[in-house]
This record gives structure tokens, C-alpha cells and sequence, in this order.
């Protein structure tokens, strides 16, 4: 899953991320997230977030949502979200290139969040962790709550065979709901970017970096 949704800028400045908290709506899209898995009985033997108050505020509203006892929930540092440079920093002719840099190709080692870490950097982080998960045998169903970029730096990965690769294009709403079967050496990509309270999307046409960059226009 990715969190919540949450607010990132405020009185035209913007809030420090690693410490945001969801917002009303997030919270509601949480919560019918943990519906929408109790009614398919789905019930997650490991719970994993990045530690970051949107991801586990997140995933614990979606355990609430599930009957009986829940695994607890676990802080993965180094699944957090690819850090971004400081927005000030950044000309104003080149915000929009580079609020929606990873949406477009090609993307490289090099290519950088908002002036910020490389994917480089992210994979160097993100692909022990996630193969330190896999290698884990004691879990069956695992719920990872993390963040849009991360989530399709992973699911590149996974569906490339296991390659250093971004491919452009992911969508991640908030709250939305990826499914992946993984084995030892292969994916299986069942879902992606399902969405428990606007299932089609019918009126959404803006990414989420180009909803964030409209959002700090108007602030």
C-alpha cells in the first residue's frame, strides 16, 4: 500500500515530510482500505511500514479495521521515501520538469527526486531490505505500507526480473492497494494502484507529483 493522504504544504510553505500526519481524508482511506481487506479475508501475518508517522498511522487504521489479534506493526527505516532536495533551490521554470522527473523516461542511476537522492541511492537502500523480507520464511501475507515512489521503485524491480530499473508511468494514489505474489526468483504483478474509495478514478487526470505542484501554486 502507500499511506494516506497528507498535507505537504501549508500557509504557501512546505511542512516538513518526515513528520506529516494524515489527514482526515487519509485517515477514511485507510480505514476503508482495512474494510475492503476484511471483506476479501485477507489477514496479514507481517505488517511492515518505513516508520514515518504517514505509514503507521496508515497501516494501524487499517488494522483496526480487521478482526481478531494483529501482528505488530514494523519499522523499516530504509524503505522510506526517496528524499527530495529543497524546493527553494529550484528555479521556477524547471519546478514542473522536475516535479514530474520519475514519471517520465528515461530514467537512470542518476535521475534525482526534486534535486534530491538518486534512484541510485534509492536502490542502494531499498533492495537489501526488501530481499532481507523475501528471504524471511515465517510470513505468507505480508502488508507493506510505504510511499508512491518507493512503491514503484519496488514493483519495477520485481517485475523487471530483478533489475536496477524505474520504469515511468506508476500511479499511486493514497491508501491504494498493490497485490504481488513473490516467490524466491520470480513476481507475479495480480494489481496495482487499486484505489478502495474511487475505484476507477473517473475524474482524476493528474499524477501525484502534478497534484502536489498545483498544490504548492496555490499556496
Amino acid at each position: 500500500m502507500r499511506h494516506g493522504a497528507v498535507r505537504y504544504f501549508e500557509g504557501g510553505r512546505p511542512l516538513p515530510p518526515e513528520s506529516v500526519p494524515l489527514t482526515e481524508a487519509g485517515q477514511a482511506q485507510a480505514r476503508a482500505a482495512g474494510r475492503l481487506l476484511a471483506a476479501q479475508g485477507v489477514r496479514p501475518d507481517r505488517v511492515i511500514c518505513s516508520g514515518l508517522p504517514r505509514t503507521r498511522q496508515t497501516a494501524a487504521l487499517v488494522l483496526g479495521e480487521l478482526p481478531g489479534p494483529q501482528a505488530e506493526i514494523e519499522d523499516w527505516p530504509a524503505l522510506q521515501e526517496i528524499h527530495g532536495g529543497r524546493l527553494r533551490d529550484i528555479p521556477e521554470d524547471r519546478l514542473e520538469a522536475c516535479f514530474t522527473a520519475l514519471q517520465r523516461g528515461p530514467l537512470t542511476e542518476h535521475s534525482q527526486f526534486l534535486g534530491g537522492e538518486t534512484l541510485g541511492a534509492l536502490w542502494d537502500r531499498i533492495l537489501p531490505a526488501q530481499l532481507q523480507l523475501r528471504a524471511d520464511p515465517d510470513w505468507d501475507c505480508a502488508l507493506w505500507v510505504l510511499h508512491g515512489v518507493v512503491n514503484a521503485a519496488l514493483l519495477s524491480h520485481w517485475v523487471s526480473g530483478g533489475q536496477r530499473l524505474m520504469l515511468p508511468g506508476w500511479q499511486q494514489n493514497p491508501a491504494c492497494i498493490n497485490v504481488i505474489d513473490l516467490g524466491a526468483d520470480d513476481a507475479l504483478l495480480r494489481a496495482v494502484n487499486l484505489n478502495p474509495v474511487d475505484w476507477l478514478q473517473p475524474d482524476e487526470r493528474r499524477s501525484t507529483m502534478e497534484q502536489l505542484l498545483a498544490d504548492l501554486r496555490q499556496c
